[in-house]
């Protein structure tokens, strides 16, 4: 729906007028402090002659009479007092304001809102901006952790973790590549001494497997077939989960071969509780990518956000 560009709504409305608007603010403010016009046109640099019209062209828009003029002196009326209190108000806030603004290009302050995937927000993501706010305590944080690709500017997120592919949800957002996730073929040392240690892809069929399944959706394995290119391999199982936590702990629990991405099993491998199998088959991997709104100006809060993440996530995926 249009408006009339002839409606009061519209009529005197241009920024010249609103320009004009504050000029005067600011030339009754600088008349009241320094006692007279006269005083308030030298510290300006203006003729006294516009310093009145100025005045008046206030005074008429709001309808009401500021100063008791005299041939020698000059005073605020009630109304004029009033005026006066709610720009000095006006001003301060305007000065708070533009102090915040600077103070947030030269030391990290201010809210960051930042939406992230559960297991991986929580396990790798998380630590590195929480780091990041014992460094700064002026830095104020709001983490939310869903696995649904949120709108960020909808949402009003500042910034946005996301694994894979960036689809059209991607459109008006800048992005920075922050590391890559690669995933690995596990099991428990007793499940692959029970069964056996799957040399490929083909051998894959005749082993349980642990798979994860969201939203009816199955995410198949991503390894080389019998020539060696990378494809969706369609995997038969019983067990089927939609949390990659648990199905890191069906593995430990020696029910099968899972796929999982190496940032989870790490500390599982390390202590033995899993074995990497198929590690000379190459693997798919992903991309994980920092999202934040297109603007001329990023605040220094979002940079340094990002360029912690860059800087440490690779050793942590």
């Amino acid at each position: 729906m249009s408006e009339d560009s002839n409606s009061p709504m519209f009529r005197g409305a241009s920024m010249p007028g609103i320009q004009e608007r504050f000029d005067g603010v600011t030339v009754f403010v600088e008349a009241v402090r320094l006692g007279s016009f006269a005083r308030a046109a030298e510290h300006l640099g203006l003729t006294r002659s516009a310093v009145g019209k100025s005045m008046a062209r206030l005074e008429a828009r709001l309808g009401t009479r500021l100063f008791h003029r005299t041939t020698r002196a000059q005073s605020l009326t009630d109304d004029g007092q009033i005026y006066y209190e709610h720009c000095l108000r006006a001003q301060a806030e305007l000065q708070a304001a533009e102090a915040q603004m600077a103070s947030g290009r030269h030391e990290v302050a201010g809210r960051l809102r930042v939406s992230m995937p559960v297991l991986f927000g929580r396990r790798c993501v998380a630590p590195i901006l929480l780091e990041l706010a014992r460094q700064h305590p002026s830095l104020e944080l709001s983490l939310s952790f869903s696995d649904r690709p949120v709108d960020v500017l909808a949402e009003g997120f500042d910034l946005a973790i996301r694994c894979g592919v960036l689809g059209a949800e991607s459109e008006g957002l800048r992005a920075r590549k922050l590391a890559v996730l690669r995933k690995k073929v596990c099991a428990a040392p007793a499940y692959l001494a029970a069964h056996g240690e799957p040399r490929g892809s083909a051998e894959l069929a005749a082993h349980s497997i642990l798979i994860y399944r969201r939203a009816d959706r199955i995410n198949t394995w991503q390894l080389p077939d019998a020539s060696g290119r990378i494809t969706d391999l369609p995997l038969a199982s019983r067990l089927q989960l939609d949390d990659l936590e648990a199905i890191a702990d069906a593995a430990v629990a020696g029910l099968g071969l899972a796929w999982l991405p190496e940032w989870l099993v790490r500390e599982r491998l390390r202590s033995g509780a899993l074995v990497s199998v198929m590690d000379d088959q190459p693997g798919a991997s992903m991309d994980c990518h920092a999202l934040w709104p297109a603007a001329s100006h990023v605040p220094l809060r979002l940079r340094l956000a990002v360029d912690a993440l860059v800087a440490r996530l690779p050793a942590l995926a």
